[in-house]
């Protein structure tokens, strides 16, 4: 496997610059996601990495490495596309194969891989059958045994999982956490799914119009959100984000109300903010709860979305919005008052820039990174 190194890295297509500046360090046996609106360059980077993409300036080290120059069968990659792209004539070792008997590695080597390959996906039995025997879950596995056979120093993956149902989805989810564990391999993944992100990933890089916002562990970007496009990206249903003005500055943090909101004080580092500063107060709606809290806040219901252990309300306040995601077993209907609750030391302050002011009480669990696979 290997490590990745991507320095100043941009891609213009004429005057447009659709990748303005990438700096990232991929570890050895790291899984990478990145995530991202459509258009913000997610793809195009992940193309680049391949080769598939010409880099327009910018270094790209693998291993040390660089690549800039050299055709993607130099690289050492493999790619995983959304598409399966498997020859319809040709039987699940064939196609597995395909790729080695092009570069003439010789048959028994080949044999050896595809069977190999075959077992870490659990689809010996399905080696004689054609495509349109399979499942869609069945030829994705065939697409990521192709990639295995070449081992590769790296796996690229664009969305593979996008083309297949929800439980399927789950299901190939958790085939690909443990393919990273069994392999202990270098991947790079890209989705626009982000419980695909949280649950994968070691590092999550979060892109918006060509720039990296913030990269970081998935419990990283969850409770430490460097800004706003983080904070409302990370997380489902969205962060709450309503504005407040400050009303007093202490070392143990800011005092901020709204129409919405009594004075309240949220434990953030003040950094510049000054008393009279507009500012916006998040709160994610997995921390609000039905009825009176430390910070209680009243308003009427709108919007009820019954998920059986949970239930997602909206609340119509003065000055905006709130959506909570309550107890399941709460009784409440459009058109009701309701009071929710939230603890401070669960808040997010954004400043005029859009930027987080840093927290005093952060979870411990912010702090912990996935444990890789022994060696």
């Amino acid at each position: 496997m290997a490590s990745l190194s991507i320095e100043r890295l941009k891609k213009s297509y004429g005057a447009v610059e659709i990748i303005k500046g990438v700096d990232l360090s991929i570890a050895d046996g790291e899984f990478v996601v990145f995530v991202g609106p459509s258009g913000c360059g997610k793809s195009t980077l992940l193309r680049m990495i391949a080769g598939l993409e010409e880099i327009t300036s910018g270094e790209l080290k693998i291993d040390g490495a660089v690549v800039n120059d050299l055709a993607p069968k130099e690289r050492g990659i493999a790619m995983v596309f959304q598409s399966y792209a498997l020859y319809p004539h040709k039987t699940v070792y064939d196609n597995m194969a395909f790729g080695l008997q092009i570069a003439g590695t010789d048959k028994a080597e080949i044999d050896a891989k595809v069977r190999n390959a075959a077992r870490i996906l659990k689809m010996e039995h399905l080696l004689d059958r054609r495509p349109n025997q399979l499942s869609g879950g069945q030829r994705q596995r065939v697409a990521i045994g192709r990639a295995i056979v070449r081992n590769p120093k790296v796996f690229l993956f664009d969305e593979p999982l996008s083309n297949l149902d929800a439980a399927l989805r789950v299901t190939m989810r958790a085939e690909l956490a443990k393919l990273h564990r069994d392999l202990a391999a270098t991947m790079i993944y890209v989705t626009h799914d982000q419980v695909e992100a949280m649950t994968l990933a070691d590092t999550i890089v979060v892109l918006e119009g060509g720039n990296v916002r913030q990269a970081g562990s998935p419990l990283e970007l969850y409770h430490l959100p460097r800004n706003l496009f983080v904070a409302g990206f990370i997380g489902s249903p969205k962060m709450n984000m309503l504005p407040a003005t400050v009303s007093a500055v202490a070392p143990a943090g800011l005092t901020v109300s709204a129409p919405w909101l009594a004075p309240t004080v949220i434990p953030v580092n003040p950094g510049g903010v000054a008393v009279g500063a507009t500012v916006t107060v998040g709160i994610r709606p997995e921390h609000i709860q039905a009825g009176e809290g430390a910070v209680s806040v009243t308003g009427t219901v709108g919007l009820v979305e019954r998920l059986g252990h949970q239930t997602i309300v909206e609340i119509a306040v003065s000055g905006g919005g709130l959506t909570a995601l309550i107890d399941g077993e709460t009784m409440t209907s459009p058109g009701e008052t309701l009071t929710v609750g939230f603890h401070p030391k669960d808040a997010h302050v954004f400043d005029a820039a859009g930027e987080a002011l840093t927290r005093l009480v952060v979870p411990e669990i912010a702090k912990v990174r996935k444990q890789r696979p022994a060696a």
